[in-house]
């Protein structure tokens, strides 16, 4: 499996996805730790977080798989929603709370 196809793996088979700098707990950026934040008070409880740090190949990969330049990167139900600035916007409009529960309804 190349890493196009893993990074494809994780987004499709888990509901919320987040490409980040460190991992939930200890986030090694801000705009990381920021949408982690949003995250929660959305009350995602089975976030998959990937730690880009830790897999060079995945740090990579992430950028061409969404043709985005940075982390963090959210992907919700196999949709890539956006970076840090785009995730903080909608959460302020309650766009991000609507995404969240659609993927999350049992």
């Amino acid at each position: 499996m190349n890493i196009q196809e893993k990074i494809h793996s994780q987004v499709t088979t888990n509901a919320v996805v987040l490409y980040m700098k460190g991992i939930p707990q200890f986030p090694q950026c801000g705009f990381s730790g920021a949408t982690v934040k949003l995250l929660e008070a959305c009350g995602v409880q089975n976030l998959t977080a990937v730690d880009v740090l830790a897999d060079p190949e995945i740090r990579n990969g992430i950028k061409a798989y969404s043709n985005w330049p940075t982390v963090p990167q959210l992907y919700i139900n196999g949709e890539f929603v956006g970076g840090a600035d785009i995730v903080r916007e909608m959460y302020e409009q309650g766009e991000l709370q609507k995404l969240i529960d659609t993927a999350t309804a049992p």
